[in-house]
């Protein structure tokens, strides 16, 4: 076979098993034929590394003291070089402090017989303990309304559980207060105690918000009722330590019209309404919280990724702070920054959530990751963070396809995501991909029609190591070649360094592949759980190594499987 007739041939097989791929349901698309050539340059810095990744929230307050939830407490606290916020549901609710789905309680307040107030921090203090202990921040979240408190307290108790209609869970502690100067009341002394358990040299570092969600049923008060509760927490959490921080509205996604009406109708107060309180225009406001979600779904038998719905929440949340001149400078956190909604809904009763326990998840967590700090700065916003509202859930069928980070204290491939982020710090630098797919091709769902294959690399602080992240993601969570990748880095300021590969595949840091190829126990034995433990870490794709530059320059070559995720980590 002549050269000609090779390079003609494997032209039109790929034009065809694209246009194949394009057509027919259930093929993946195809991969780009020959080396996708990338190139960094560490001498050109983007802007800071801003540690968004380093949050992480849940329903379950209660799970945070429990022994799996202790365990990767201590991981994501080991992870990051920069203290972890960690934002958790129910820290108000009245109960006897047992966790279950989407439900958790501490019991901070009560009344007497003659409805004195009564103030119990047992409960509260275990959970901000085991964070403190470990160097984390809590995002403490004012709520939810006591029993004592509701001004509809019947029902109370929940007991929601996957499959179940969701509105069945909100119950009386989703009602305005029966009265907000208890409530706020309640507030101060919350922040107060804090101060005096923690001290304020701490507390000022917390973030402090109200509720979740107010624009649907956690909040069963009206929109004004909402500002009303934010203007007397106001007050009191800024009477008891003048410098704490205080955010909200924790609205849903903006790009649904009812949640952006309800984030630009918290905004107006803030800026331009009557305080409830103190009767003067706006109310302080320090920094703005909105959540944004992706949209799954099952299609020709195969999970379909959407990450356009959450790149567009994330777009027209940014737009609607950046219209605001008094607020646009504001730090802004993604409260819930997620492929989807419902967390505590498995794959037997959600099978669209079937990405989770594998490097679907993973994939598309380094994607979309990286596209926050493009829109940062398209938006010219301050983003501080975003929560990946995944935890664990605790005493649970192994590998159950919630969206946790760990399964009966066994990491899933996504932690490794994470820890790769937290190899990243400094300056993020240029990079250079013909294949890089933008976040408006993104919005227009490019990345159901080819794979989404690009990097993004950071120079540390220090000058003496960098990091290169590498993905190669599709909505299809179907199986495809691997990609190859020229890449070629520039900038370098030393004659040699020593590269570091870490991988997430099939065959690295991935304790779910490992599983499956067990015959997927529910009971695994001892030493099956050890061999679980040890797959479920960030592992090497090959012995650490030199590369030799010249003159600043170091050329790599990478096979990336689809799903897949690399971190290159250069010091010298």
């Amino acid at each position: 076979m002549s050269v000609w007739f090779a390079a003609t041939f494997r032209r039109w097989a790929s034009i065809f098993a694209g246009s194949l791929a394009l057509s027919t349901p259930g093929l993946a698309q195809p991969t780009p034929a020959g080396p996708i050539p990338i190139t960094v340059d560490f001498a050109k810095p983007q802007g800071t590394m801003q540690p968004l990744w380093a949050y992480f929230g849940y329903d379950e307050p209660n799970y945070t003291t429990m022994k799996d939830g202790q365990q990767l407490l201590t991981e994501l606290a080991a992870l990051s070089p920069v203290p972890v916020y960690v934002r958790a549901h129910n820290m108000l609710t009245t109960g006897d402090g047992t966790a279950a789905f989407k439900w958790g309680s501490t019991n901070a307040y009560t009344e007497d017989k003659k409805g004195r107030p009564v103030y119990d921090w047992k409960i509260v203090d275990q959970i901000m303990d085991s964070y403190i202990k470990r160097g984390m921040k809590p995002i403490a979240q004012l709520g939810f309304m006591p029993e004592a408190l509701s001004s509809h307290p019947t029902p109370y108790r929940h007991h929601w559980k996957p499959g179940d209609n969701y509105n069945d869970i909100y119950t009386g502690w989703a009602y305005p207060p029966k009265d907000y100067a208890k409530w706020g009341e309640l507030v101060y002394q919350w922040v107060k105690h804090s101060v005096a358990r923690y001290g304020e040299a701490e507390v000022k570092t917390w973030r402090w918000e109200l509720w979740n969600e107010p624009n649907i049923g956690y909040w069963k008060g009206t929109p004004e009722e909402y500002q009303k509760l934010f203007d007397y927490s106001e007050a009191a959490v800024h009477r008891a330590l003048p410098a704490a921080s205080l955010g909200g509205p924790e609205t849903t996604g903006p790009g649904w019209d009812k949640a952006a009406d309800f984030l630009k109708s918290f905004l107006d107060h803030c800026v331009r309404g009557t305080n409830y309180v103190t009767g003067k225009t706006g109310t302080r406001l320090d920094f703005v919280t909105f959540h944004a979600k992706g949209a799954p779904k099952l299609t020709n038998g195969h999970v379909r990724m959407n990450m356009a719905t959450q790149m567009n929440d994330i777009q027209k949340g940014m737009a609607i702070v950046a219209s605001y001149p008094e607020l646009r400078q504001l730090p802004i956190i993604l409260g819930e920054n997620d492929p989807e909604g419902c967390a505590a809904c498995g794959v037997q009763t959600n099978p669209d959530n079937a990405y989770r326990n594998g490097t679907m998840f993973s994939s598309y967590t380094a994607a979309a990751y990286a596209r926050l700090y493009t829109l940062a700065d398209q938006n010219q916003v301050n983003l501080l963070g975003a929560v990946s509202w995944s935890f664990e859930f605790e005493n649970q069928p192994w590998f159950a396809g919630f969206r946790d980070l760990a399964t009966n204290g066994v990491d899933k491939p996504v932690l490794n995501v994470f820890r790769m982020l937290g190899m990243m710090g400094g300056q993020r630098v240029a990079v250079a991909n013909p294949q890089a797919m933008s976040v408006a091709e993104i919005l227009n769902q490019a990345q159901n029609q080819r794979p989404d294959i690009s990097a993004m690399a950071t120079l540390a602080a220090d000058g003496h190591s960098a990091a290169v992240l590498l993905w190669n993601y599709h909505n299809d969570d179907l199986p495809a070649p691997a990609a190859d990748l020229d890449l070629n880095l520039q900038g370098l300021p030393a004659g040699q360094a020593l590269v570091q590969h870490y991988r997430i595949d099939q065959e690295h840091s991935n304790s779910y592949a490992v599983w499956q190829g067990m015959g997927s126990p529910q009971a695994p034995t001892a030493a099956q759980q050890t061999t679980l433990a040890q797959a479920g870490q960030l592992a090497l794709l090959t012995s650490p190594a030199w590369v030799s530059t010249q003159q600043g320059q170091a050329k790599l070559h990478v096979s990336l499987p689809r799903q897949g995720v690399s971190l290159l980590r250069l010091s010298w």
